[in-house]
């Protein structure tokens, strides 16, 4: 805002601008979305999580990224990403095994090495919040 228009402004009492905002085109092949209510996951992590889980243990791996509690869900899902669920399952043995960060593997929970490829490389990275 100039000078000009900001006295104009607090002349009569009031801060407001009358400049419509600037919209930003979205980015045209961007498959790596960081919006909230998506479908489609975020990118927690570039690389994946190792992880000891044990046999016979239930585990709920984090799909849509938002958990706070990294590789596992912590339910954000039900407000920030309805459409994802979290993927629950049961080790035969006692290990230690590499879970995916990216949210992209076509194998989960385990990592692929998706990770690697350039839209996760060149991706934003998730950015937690307390809301």
């Amino acid at each position: 805002m100039n000078a000009s228009l900001f006295l104009v402004a607090v002349r009569r009492g009031c801060m407001q601008t009358f400049r419509r905002p600037q919209l930003v085109p979205p980015a045209a092949s961007s498959m790596v979305q960081c919006c909230l209510q998506s479908t489609r996951p975020v990118a927690a992590a570039r690389l994946p999580y190792r992880v000891k889980v044990s046999a016979g243990k239930r585990y709920a791996w984090c799909a849509c990224g938002h958990s706070k509690k990294q590789p596992f869900c912590d339910g954000a899902h039900k407000t920030k990403a309805q459409g994802l669920m979290p993927l629950r399952f049961i080790p035969e043995k006692d290990c230690t095994v590499w879970l995916c960060g990216c949210k992209y593997t076509n194998n989960p929970p385990y990592c692929d090495g998706t990770h690697k490829q350039d839209f996760i490389v060149s991706a934003p990275l998730h950015e937690q919040t307390d809301s």
